[in-house]
């Protein structure tokens, strides 16, 4: 073979169709990237859009940044593992991870309960700022290191609502032997206000409401409730739901499978976990907008918390919080950096924050 014709043939040789007949080589990243399967147990059922729909949105953007190599496919609750035993899934390798409130462990150790919301605490942009730049996400990572597992925040519903009553509820008395369904530290509160707390996924609640195995239950907000037929079988829906002002959803991961992930696969999965974390909390606040119209619309009667109850709330849960803090060391470390944050704050979103919402919607309510 002349030199010419080999030139030709191996396409470097300058104009005609040579040079265009020569595919592209694809870039070195691509080619060494390894191919991952991973699974994700969710504590949410597939019904609810919005906060299953989180784990998919990762998911789907983590397949599209790393062209199909890395690949998470989602069940819901009860398919692998039942939500409340998310957690175990992923500490023991079952599956490699799950989408979850860390507060549902609180059996394990009551500081779970910071990492998705404690009574009073921050809204959700306080939350996501103690979370990303306040530290508290390399706080929450190191205490669940001690669990075999690491996490990235996964969304967040906003301030929820305080919960579906089948009696009105007008008085603190009103609250004596209530049974309900009420998730992390707000139970333990909530006993100290003389209600029974349950433990229930949020999948059995509505049979346990109709039936009368519970008096009342909170969940999510306006959008997940609807959803889940609360107003059929409770009509009082209060307001607001203190224990969760901003709460936030994790993403969590087998930390040994992660850390052996090559480093472009632990940017791309943090930056997927981000996407899901912003997009949760704008179609809460656009769905949730719709569905507490269509709420009253169907006669469900809202109701404010008095104010007796959030005081004595108030009063119990940093009762609570100075008791753990003297008995655990691990709620300590965490809960001491949460509330000086918490406390400035509250100072700097009383300056501006507060006082331009109260004129607004003072406003907006006065049809101005």
């Amino acid at each position: 073979m002349e030199r010419r014709d080999f030139l030709k043939k191996a396409g470097l040789v300058t104009g005609g169709a040579a040079v265009a007949a020569v595919p592209l080589a694809a870039p070195a990243i691509a080619q060494s990237a390894p191919e991952v399967k991973w699974r994700l147990t969710s504590s949410f059922p597939k019904s609810l859009d919005t906060i299953f729909g989180a784990a998919e949105e990762m998911a789907n953007a983590l397949k599209v940044m790393t062209d199909g190599k890395f690949q998470i496919q989602s069940f819901p609750a009860g398919e692998i593992v039942p939500g409340p035993q998310a957690l175990d899934a992923v500490s023991s390798d079952t599956v490699e991870a799950c989408h979850t409130c860390s507060y549902y462990f609180v059996g394990k150790d009551p500081t779970f309960a910071i990492g998705t919301a404690i009574p009073f605490g921050l809204n959700a942009r306080q939350q996501n700022a103690w979370l990303l730049e306040g530290g508290g996400q390399d706080l929450l990572n190191e205490f669940y290191a001690g669990y075999g597992v690491t996490s990235h925040p996964g969304g967040n519903t906003g301030v929820q609502m305080g919960g579906w009553f089948r009696t009105e509820i007008t008085s603190l008395a009103d609250l004596q032997g209530v049974k309900m369904r009420i998730a992390g530290l707000a139970g333990q509160v909530m006993a100290k206000l003389g209600v029974v707390p349950q433990q229930i996924p949020g999948g059995d609640i509505y049979p346990a409401l109709e039936k009368g195995t519970i008096d009342a239950s909170e969940w999510v907000g306006p959008y997940d409730d609807e959803k889940l037929g609360f107003y059929q079988v409770a009509k009082f829906y209060y307001y607001p739901g203190f224990w969760e002002a901003g709460p936030t959803l994790h993403f969590m991961f087998n930390k040994a499978k992660h850390d052996a992930l090559p480093d472009s696969y632990k940017m791309a999965l943090q930056a997927a976990c981000a996407h899901a974390n912003q997009i949760t909390m704008a179609k809460y606040d656009v769905k949730n907008t719709a569905a507490i119209r269509s709420l009253v619309g169907k006669g469900v009667q809202l109701r404010p918390y008095p104010r007796e109850i959030l005081d004595a709330a108030y009063s119990a849960s940093f009762q609570i919080y100075d008791e753990l803090s003297a008995s655990n060391e691990a709620w300590k470390k965490i809960y001491t950096p949460w509330k000086q944050f918490r406390e400035e704050s509250f100072q700097w979103f009383r300056v501006a924050e507060y006082t331009n919402d109260s004129y607004v919607y003072a406003m907006q309510a006065a049809a101005k």
